[in-house]
């Protein structure tokens, strides 16, 4: 029988059901699809137009995206993903943010004005989120994740016909804590490694949302949450576009798991430590696949 990943009806998240179904999805597969989210299709669609807009401007422009953090701005085709490019926009929520890379860009008055309806929507939902599943293992969260920063990414793969069968950007887990990802609903291609070490086509499915979990997620539930691998395969020879939203990391305190995931069975496993931090320490090491997390984990000598 061929694995499919989870699916969560967020119409359904507070019953019992539903709960235990998403703390299982994040602690055996580290990803899930989410139905009957918030997002209206009408601005989702109007989004991957913007989206389509702003990958297809001349390099010249697509190069103002400049660095906020380790990793941010336009990433350029490489060597390692010579098919794959992307723009960037650290901070979310600040109006600052959105003003600065709209000017970048050159981005008109109605594609900012989608890009901020769509940016306060899926802001507002990957806290929902993260609230719903620091519940399913009996975390009272409350407000915990609302002053988190997050990072949009834009993506765009230009595949062709010598690269079908050929990767679009290479295996890695995400950095932050969770990651909303509105995949192309006609293109395939993305995998998501499962417990076993196998890879698991997660085929496109129209209207929905996909859920992964990067290694602050695997941090913040102390070890219960798995942080996926995961990557993109080129399936045929189109372009394929995507539209990440990374919930990352409180911006002026340290990450640590919760007092109600610490106990002498489950001894607390990473140090505290500030998101910038991880993530320059991931970047200049190049450590894609969250081997970095090695270096902040504590030695709890059998205590």
């Amino acid at each position: 029988m061929e694995k499919t990943i989870p699916v969560i009806d967020l119409e359904k998240i507070s019953e019992k059901g539903e709960c235990n179904k998403l703390r299982e999805a994040c602690e055996k597969w580290g990803c899930f699809r989410i139905i009957n989210h918030t997002i209206p299709a009408t601005l989702m669609a109007e989004m991957k137009e913007v989206v389509g807009a702003l990958l297809d401007l001349p390099m010249e422009i697509k190069k103002r995206n400049t660095e906020v953090i380790a990793g941010s701005g336009y990433m350029a085709p490489s060597p390692i993903n010579p098919l794959y490019e992307a723009l960037s926009l650290y901070d979310l929520g600040s109006p600052q943010a959105m003003r600065n890379f709209c000017s970048q860009l050159d981005v008109s008055p109605h594609q900012r004005q989608i890009m901020e309806a769509y940016g306060e929507a899926i802001h507002g939902l990957a806290v929902y989120i993260g609230q719903k599943m620091g519940e399913s293992v009996g975390v009272t969260v409350g407000g915990e994740f609302e002053d988190w920063a997050c990072q949009f990414r834009i993506n765009k793969y230009s595949f062709t016909p010598e690269s079908v069968g050929s990767s679009g950007v290479q295996i890695h887990t995400d950095s932050g804590f969770l990651t909303i990802l509105q995949d192309d609903e006609n293109v395939g291609g993305l995998q998501v490694m499962d417990t076993s070490s196998s890879f698991v086509e997660v085929p496109p499915l129209p209207g929905t949302l996909l859920v992964n979990l990067g290694d602050i997620g695997n941090v913040w539930s102390n070890g219960r949450f798995y942080n996926v691998q995961h990557r993109v395969i080129c399936k045929e020879a189109t372009k394929r576009l995507s539209i990440a939203t990374f919930m990352l990391g409180p911006k002026n305190r340290q990450i640590e798991a919760p007092a109600e995931l610490v106990d002498h069975d489950h001894p607390r496993l990473y140090q505290p430590f500030f998101y910038d931090d991880y993530r320059k320490v991931r970047v200049s090491n190049k450590m894609p696949t969250g081997e970095a997390l090695e270096l902040f984990r504590l030695v709890n000598e059998g205590k």
